[in-house]
């Protein structure tokens, strides 16, 4: 097995379990399927197993890009590209009704996850989004209000994603030997109706500007955004309230107000 590059975040998936608990998450019979940092092909290999239509596979190691095309070199079915995920754009492969799946580099998880959740066209082309996360980040994805965890990646998730489905998965499932539980959470994409906002960069920038100064009150805050007239338009609001005693809604509506100035 090749060495894993710690800069890069790798630790490879050796459990056959945790590989089939990953894929039955999904019909990946006859989908079109997207494998963000597929490493040495130890999870692809189980993908394969069920059939996708096409697998694209994203990784940034020149060294395993090689290996994955020895590897695959008779699998017509499969394309690789030799590239860096964050930079690369995902919106332009992805095909209807398609799988985005991965193993994710723990040091650049939350940057992906929100790549995906700020794509340009939305509801998305791809139906099913399965990641595996450091667990500490995936509580504070997943988190609900009220709880310790909540905040600005909980509220940007929440807005476009639902949860399916997440298990924990054991540092022994791995090689190298990871000092930290992981998770496998599998979300699908949500058509958000009750809100509009237009750029997932202006809530992204709400919730940096409110939870920058966590245990002071919003009200300081709130006015770098609105003007009062504007803050006296979002009904029951608390300016007395700390950003974390605020629930997801009025960040929306924040961001909302914030977009129409």
């Amino acid at each position: 097995m090749k060495f894993a590059k710690k800069s890069l975040g790798q630790n490879f998936l050796i459990d056959n379990n945790i590989k089939k608990k990953i894929i039955k998450c999904a019909n990946f019979k006859n989908r079109n399927v997207i494998e963000i940092g597929p490493g040495n092909g130890s999870l692809t290999d189980e993908i394969i197993k069920n059939k996708p239509k096409k697998l694209i596979l994203i990784e940034k190691d020149f060294h395993l890009v090689k290996l994955l095309k020895q590897k695959y070199f008779t699998k017509k079915f499969i394309k690789i590209y030799n590239a860096d995920i964050l930079k690369f754009n995902i919106e332009k492969i992805e095909r209807k009704n398609s799988i985005i799946v991965g193993n994710l580099p723990y040091n650049i998880s939350s940057q992906i996850l929100v790549k995906i959740i700020k794509f340009r066209k939305w509801p998305p082309k791809f139906s099913d989004l399965i990641f595996m996360f450091q667990k500490e980040l995936g509580e504070k994805i997943l988190s609900k209000y009220p709880s310790s965890n909540y905040g600005r990646l909980s509220i940007l998730t929440n807005y476009r994603l639902n949860l399916i489905k997440d298990f924990q998965v054991s540092r022994n499932c791995f090689f190298p030997r990871p000092k930290v539980i992981s998770q496998v959470i599998h979300f699908q994409p949500k058509k958000n109706e009750m809100f509009k906002i237009k750029n997932l960069n202006n809530l992204e920038k709400v919730t940096n500007i409110l939870f920058s100064n966590k245990r002071k009150m919003i009200n300081k805050n709130l006015k770098k955004l609105l003007h009062i007239d504007e803050i006296n338009k979002i009904e029951h609001l608390n300016l007395n309230l700390r950003p974390s005693d605020l629930k997801p809604d009025y960040y929306y509506k924040i961001t909302e107000l914030y977009e129409k100035r």
